[in-house]
């Protein structure tokens, strides 16, 4: 597909078609065009009355050391004598040689950390949403009376409204904008967040948080394309590898408020029967504060400049280029730096001029219904346009490398806590007390009932009061004459037992639970209808615990990545980081006890980070700025899919064998890895 660039010509006024950038009006000329206010007024302001450059002297004149305005220059003469060399220079490749050299005399420094901070909380949002369903979970499954199929669909869920959330608001953001799309994207979350800890039914519940992952979804393509259209080429993939760790962040946010809210049952309130509000879900609206912060940091961002150029809206770009330039060197104590950009142009494409065109004819809606209809139709298209034949096989790679990395990494998410549960579970039932034809009669049972198994007892005339019941079976047995009042129970079971003149009171001990029993004169009376909250061990601490272990261990690999991402480069470090991984799948082989496991896990999300790291770097920089967010959404969508599937392929076979996921990881992390090889190297690549 032809690119619009190369269908339009810069054309406003007369004159040559190009002002000048730089100091002076004469000297480094570049393709800009549309005049705006002279700055040379700008520099004999207020704030920089009496200063005399020449009584300045630069510190490391004297060492040897080049200013950085030189250095700056040297950079710039070499990229031209590069372009020179190359032969025509298209016009997306001038314009994107234009915006570095203005990012790079912006400089680096409060306004990028601002909007780090802003974009990060975002990061971190979609962090947290990763783990809220699992952590409420054990809590909810009673409190919503789940099933097991509802259970798995509940996980299910979320993941699949982020795959649709990061597929629609990657395709949005790069004809809506940016900031628009992430601001709309956070706000559906926090909305649907919101009404998920106040919906009392389950599919109520479902619905919201499917809303929510929707719109938490556009999160990770929007941030990565937003916050690296700000970064000169020399900063990108350090800040990026940092801005990463906003992820891990928001694992462990999660796993510390799931931990300290949770299990405080007392920090509910319930308005009758049929309105209950437990902890888990204050749980839930503390998990919405991050994309809520964001939400409101976003309001003091502006859009992204590049975007701006690829639309055509020259004067919004200058004047937030000149916005970055003076936060930065005020906040460096130079207020006296002027913002020499006097002309900027961007090409209007035909696309802008067609929905112009719509815009002015028929009514509102019929106009609304053709934006929309043609908003859509720019987005598939440029969806298509990313297996042209310019970008066929960096997609390609991009998606084998996105899908095989999700896919172990989710897998083995999912992989190690339930491992960890069912060796748990092993210990559990190894501990199991067994009771052989035991005779009670006339005893007051005041004490809980736990891990036991009672075969062919006799039970006359007992009393069973304000107990609790947790895995209790009782088999061929026999109950006569006997009270059961108050009772709470989990997994507790009456298998082909004999039941006799006894009442039950005010428990929660249902027909399911009596298989194939005889019942004989028996009273139910006030049964607990519905589901209701165990213990507080229905919240192990461990789950908190492996979770908050798994997103610390990530920092040692963000770190690494980040300092080394410039000096080793983006491939080297994805394909060493998935093939290093891969290794440590086989020591999954020697984990026989919990402690192995969880030391396994932190070593391979260790890993992971920093192959996670390089893989979003080089996704941004692979592609040019009118597709950045599209390609970054299609294959974080697909990133998603692999998420669900790994997370159920591995699941089905624990506690079966754990050959079967340990080679499934390995042979896509090795395949990920060999093709991640083959990618360019785009350290020294301005964006385009």
């Amino acid at each position: 597909m032809a690119d619009p660039y190369h269908n339009n010509l810069y054309h406003q006024g007369g004159g040559d078609g190009y002002g000048t950038y730089g100091e002076g009006g004469g000297q480094d000329g570049y393709g800009y065009q549309v005049d705006y206010p002279s700055q040379e007024e700008d520099a004999a302001s207020d704030v920089t009355e009496g200063h005399d450059e020449e009584d300045q002297m630069y510190e490391g004149e004297y060492q040897g050391i080049p200013h950085p305005d030189e250095v700056k220059a040297a950079q710039r003469a070499a990229r031209a004598k590069a372009r020179a060399d190359g032969g025509a220079v298209s016009e997306l490749e001038e314009l994107a040689e234009q915006y570095e050299d203005i990012i790079e005399d912006c400089g680096h420094g409060k306004f990028q950390w601002m909007l780090f901070i802003v974009l990060g909380l975002a990061l971190m949002a979609d962090g947290v949403e990763c783990f809220v369903v699992a952590f409420v979970l054990p809590s909810a499954e009673k409190d919503l009376c789940l099933s097991n199929a509802e259970k798995g669909m509940l996980g299910l869920i979320v993941f699949l409204g982020m795959m649709v959330g990061a597929f629609v608001w990657g395709g949005l953001a790069d004809k809506v904008g940016r900031r628009r799309c992430l601001v709309v994207a956070l706000a559906i979350n926090c909305v649907f967040a919101f009404l998920s800890s106040f919906a009392q039914g389950y599919g109520f519940f479902l619905f919201f948080r499917l809303f929510s992952g929707i719109g938490i979804g556009g999160s990770v393509p929007i941030v990565y394309s937003y916050f690296s259209e700000f970064l000169q080429m020399d900063k990108r993939g350090e800040h990026l590898s940092w801005l990463c760790m906003f992820w891990m962040i928001g694992g462990i946010y999660a796993s510390f408020t799931a931990w300290g809210i949770i299990p405080r049952y007392g920090w509910g309130f319930s308005m009758g029967t049929e309105f209950q509000f437990h902890s888990w879900r204050v749980f839930v609206l503390v998990a919405a504060l991050p994309a809520m912060a964001s939400l409101v940091g976003l309001m003091f961002m502006p859009e992204s400049p590049r975007f701006l150029l690829e639309n055509a809206k020259h004067d919004e770009a200058w004047m937030i280029l000149k916005q970055v330039h003076d936060t930065n060197w005020r906040a460096k104590g130079q207020p006296e730096k002027v913002f020499t950009v006097t002309h900027i142009k961007a090409p209007k494409t035909a696309e802008d001029e067609f929905i112009e065109i719509q815009s002015a004819t028929g009514t509102a809606a019929q106009r609304w219904s053709v934006r929309s209809l043609t908003l859509c139709k720019l987005v598939l298209r440029n969806i298509a346009s990313l297996f042209s034949a310019e970008l066929r096989f960096a997609t390609f790679f991009m998606a084998i490398i996105w899908f095989c990395m999700a896919f172990s990494y989710y897998g083995l998410s999912v992989w190690f806590p339930d491992m960890i549960k069912h060796l748990q579970q092993e210990e559990y039932q190894s501990k199991v007390k067994v009771i052989y034809r035991e005779r009670v009669e006339g005893f007051h049972f005041n004490f809980s009932l736990e891990n036991q198994i009672h075969k062919e007892g006799e039970y006359i005339q007992d009393k069973f009061i304000k107990i609790e019941m947790k895995s209790v079976k009782f088999v061929d047995s026999l109950f006569e004459d006997c009270e059961f009042e108050d009772i709470r129970s989990t997994d507790t079971v009456f298998e082909n037992c004999t039941i006799r003149s006894t009442k039950f009171y005010n428990t929660d001990l249902w027909e399911e639970k009596f298989i194939n029993c005889r019942m004989e004169n028996t009273t139910f009376i006030h049964n607990k209808h519905g589901c209701h909250l165990d213990t507080v061990d229905e919240n192990d601490v461990l789950i908190y615990l492996v979770s908050f272990l798994g997103s610390l261990a990530v920092l040692p690999g963000n770190i690494i990545s980040a300092l080394f991402m410039e000096k080793i480069g983006r491939v080297k470090i994805i394909g060493g980081s998935m093939l290093i991984s891969a290794g440590c799948t086989f020591f999954l082989f020697l984990s026989f006890s919990q402690s192995a496991i969880i030391a396994l896990q932190c070593l391979f999300c260790g890993v992971s980070a920093a192959a996670w790291n390089g893989i979003e770097v080089v996704t941004v920089e692979l592609y040019p700025a009118s597709k950045r967010a599209t390609a970054f959404g299609v294959l974080n969508a697909l990133c998603k899919l692999a998420a669900v599937l790994g997370s159920s392929i591995f699941a089905s076979f624990v506690g079966i064998t754990k050959a079967i996921p340990i080679l499934l990881s390995f042979a896509a992390l090795v395949c990920g890895g060999l093709v991640a090889l083959k990618l360019p190297d785009t350290r020294e690549k301005i964006l385009l």
